[in-house]
């Protein structure tokens, strides 16, 4: 029992450091991620606009072209588009 409980105590921490190491790398990531959003501001950029298109790319084309529709049609109902 107690190679059990020392093999799967072993294969925990392990886990946990993986973990760590990972939530450390997601930290650094975010951080450069924020640094160039930060430099395109610098440049005059509009970071709203920059994270909204990142946003927009990551959609499938089909359920970007969905949401578009539907947009201008809410636009239209509320008298906001032509």
């Amino acid at each position: 029992m107690d190679d059990i409980s020392s093999a799967a105590a072993g294969q925990l921490k392990a886990f946990i450091e993986r973990i760590e190491r990972l939530e450390e790398e997601k930290k650094n990531i975010s951080d450069d991620i924020k640094d160039v959003y930060a430099e395109a501001k610098g440049n005059g950029f509009d970071t709203k606009v920059l994270r909204k298109i990142v946003s927009i790319r990551k959609q499938d084309q089909n359920e970007r072209k969905e949401q578009d529709e539907i947009l201008t049609l809410y636009m239209q109902a509320l008298g906001m588009e032509g």
